[in-house]
C-alpha cells in the first residue's frame, strides 16, 4: 500500500516506484561505508599529520605507483585535474612530494613521492590497512574479492560516460 505522507512538505500521497530504499539503494550503502572510513582513518591518522583524505589519497597512489604525470595521476585518484594541482602545490610547499620536468617531454611534469613523504606514507599505511582489516573482519575471502570485482565494474560502467566519472 502506498504511504500517506502528511506535513507541509508533502504533496499528499508517494507511490512505490517514486519511494527510495536506501537500504539497499548501492551508492547510499558505498556512500555510507567510505564516510565510517573517512571518519576513523582521518580521525586516527590524518588529522595529526595535517592531512585530508584527498591528499591522502594522492600520497598512496604514489607510493604504489611511482612518480606520475599529474594527468595520469589525476585518472588514477578520481581527483579534477584543477583540484589535484592545488594539492600537489601544498604538497610540494610542504615538502612531501617532488616534481620534475619530464625527459622525454619538457611539456610534461612528473610528481613523486620525497624521502619525506615516504617517510609519512610508511607510518599511515599499517593504520589505513587495520581500518580495512577491521572492516572485513569475519567476511569470507570469496565475498570480499567478488565486492572488489563488483565495485570495479560499477566505476567501469560509470566511468565509460566521463560525465558520470566526477
Amino acid at each position: 500500500m502506498d504511504k500517506q505522507v502528511s506535513g507541509p512538505a508533502s504533496d499528499g500521497v508517494v507511490s512505490k516506484e517514486n519511494q527510495l530504499d536506501l537500504s539497499g539503494y548501492f551508492p547510499y550503502l558505498i556512500n555510507r561505508v567510505g564516510a565510517v572510513f573517512v571518519a576513523n582513518f582521518t580521525r586516527d591518522a590524518l588529522d595529526a599529520e595535517d592531512l585530508t583524505i584527498v591528499t591522502w589519497r594522492v600520497l598512496a597512489a604514489l607510493s604504489n605507483n611511482g612518480g606520475q604525470r599529474q594527468t595520469d595521476l589525476a585518472a588514477m585518484t578520481s581527483i579534477e585535474v584543477s583540484t589535484l594541482s592545488r594539492i600537489v602545490a601544498r604538497l610540494l610547499k610542504r615538502g612531501l612530494i617532488t616534481r620534475e620536468r619530464s625527459v622525454s617531454d619538457n611539456r610534461e611534469v612528473a610528481v613523486a613521492l620525497s624521502a619525506q613523504g615516504r617517510t609519512l606514507v610508511r607510518r599511515l599505511i599499517p593504520i589505513a590497512r587495520e581500518h580495512e582489516r577491521k572492516a572485513v573482519a569475519k567476511l569470507p575471502a570469496r565475498d570480499l574479492e567478488a565486492a572488489r570485482r563488483t565495485l570495479r565494474a560499477m566505476y567501469d560502467n560509470l566511468a565509460d560516460d566521463p560525465a558520470d566519472a566526477d
